[in-house]
């Protein structure tokens, strides 16, 4: 077996029969990424391979900087194909990361490029993808169009004009791209820039932020909003789930401290925040909404790299808070009222992938097939291990044939070979099953309808886009 051939991660003649006959083909519904819809809207055309690859991507530039590179060839101002030399001198290094496989799948889907990146071959390679990259066929929706995608979820915040998807939304080019409603900012009251976010939220809703109900008026008419452009998703990135007892009249209280700039408590602010999640949760269940939670990021660890760059430029890491109490006591509160929308919830600490697994069974109802989900691995985790550890811990304490599968969670527009490694991993556990006598090779006509069904067609279905 040679490296990425059409059998690759494929270990066994069923996995293949799985994957090829019934995983490879099916659409694509990415419902969480970071892809900027301006770019779908203006149909950009990258100019070179280092634009589409590297702009943003704080994985290649966290592998850089292991490397030994340099910043300015990171984020910096060096020359475009500066960069690229150095990304093509860290590949090799990158071998037994992620990192190593994407790269090569990049090139492979849609370029059609099939050599190893390394100093040797970067010249060729670069000038062959930069070339393809000037022509019509390869602008952002002509990428996405090749990568077989059909839905796009952005990730959004409140006050966003949504603009960009208004005319994705009127050109029609045959992917649907949807907003979503990512409100973390509406609710981290001890930002010291929290009142200019205030603003900015008036200024998009139209409504005058004086108390805290007027807050809530705000978020609930921008939800609205978002509810008329086709959004149908929520996302929160969160540390943990907040769960604090409050009183209504506490918050209002704490709210009001904000607005008059005095200093709140770390008590005053957990409680705003514990506030805030349900009152968000109940409009996402009021319209069908799904809910989605990352937990367990540790964020900008490195203070003077936060100072330099900013936030979401690689130094991150995986983090050890407590969840499963206040999630619980969160989805309890909401499903007493039988107020409990749809919900994803993904965790980064890999120690808690039963924790996750055996919590959505607690809050399934039967009113929907899989209502509560164990989301696919994310950020650290979304590699083979990580991936086989998920769905492992899905199938011993769940029903891994009602997952609602991959998505990307990228800003790049090549990462879509994402999808494609997760499906052959996918299959190639199922073919394993099979041909160990786990499973019965009676049941290949229900196992590649399940394929189908983790690959597309639950998402499909739960979404209702």
């Amino acid at each position: 077996m040679s490296f990425l051939d059409d059998n690759f991660l494929l270990q066994t003649k069923t996995a293949q029969t799985l994957y090829h006959e019934h995983a490879k083909n099916m659409p694509i519904i990415d419902y969480h990424c970071h892809l900027n819809p301006e770019d779908i809207a203006n149909d950009r055309s990258f100019q070179n391979l280092t634009q589409i690859w590297l702009e943003g991507d704080h994985y290649k530039w966290r592998a850089m900087r292991t490397n030994g590179i340099p910043e300015r060839f990171c984020t910096g101002n060096a020359d475009d194909y500066e960069k690229f030399e150095k990304w093509a001198q860290t590949v090799p290094y990158t071998m037994r990361n992620p990192l190593y496989h994407w790269t090569h799948m990049e090139l492979k889907r849609p370029f059609g490029i099939e050599k190893v990146l390394n100093p040797d071959s970067a010249r060729e390679i670069y000038n062959a993808a930069t070339g393809m990259l000037q022509t019509p066929e390869f602008s952002v929706r002509g990428i996405l169009k090749k990568m077989n995608l059909v839905t796009i979820c952005t990730t959004d915040d409140p006050i966003d004009s949504l603009e960009h998807h208004q005319k994705i939304a009127a050109d029609d080019f045959g992917i649907k791209v949807l907003p979503t409603f990512r409100p973390d900012k509406a609710m981290a009251i001890e930002d010291a820039g929290y009142l200019t976010y205030l603003g900015k939220l008036e200024a998009a809703s139209g409504v005058s932020i004086t108390n805290y109900q007027s807050l809530l008026d705000a978020l609930q008419q921008r939800h609205d909003f978002f509810h008329a452009q086709g959004g149908r998703l929520s996302d929160h990135g969160l540390e943990t789930i907040y769960t604090e007892e409050y009183t209504d009249q506490e918050i209002a209280s704490i709210f009001e401290k904000a607005l008059q700039k005095q200093q709140l408590t770390q008590d005053e602010v957990l409680k705003f925040k514990s506030a805030m999640l349900v009152e968000l949760a109940l409009m996402d269940h009021a319209k069908g909404w799904t809910q989605q939670f990352h937990l367990g990021a540790l964020r900008n660890n490195n203070t003077r790299m936060m100072r330099e760059l900013g936030a979401d430029t690689g130094f991150d890491s995986i983090g050890d808070f407590d969840v499963a109490r206040p999630l619980s006591r969160f989805m309890d509160k909401l499903d007493n009222s039988n107020q409990l929308a749809k919900t994803i919830l993904y965790n980064l600490n890999p120690s808690q992938n039963e924790l996750y697994a055996t919590m959505i069974g607690n809050f399934n109802d039967g009113s929907t097939p899989g209502k509560i989900q164990y989301g696919s691995a994310w950020w650290f985790l979304d590699q083979k291990q990580g991936m086989e550890a998920q769905m492992n811990a899905l199938s011993n304490m769940g029903l891994l044939s009602r997952f609602v599968g991959m998505l990307t969670d990228s800003r790049s527009f090549l990462s879509y070979p994402r999808h494609e490694y997760f499906r052959r991993i996918l299959c190639n556990m199922l073919g394993n099953d099979v041909e160990n006598g786990e499973l019965p090779a009676s049941e290949m006509k229900w196992l590649g309808q399940m394929v189908e069904n983790i690959c597309y067609n639950n998402a499909k279905n739960f979404f209702n886009f």
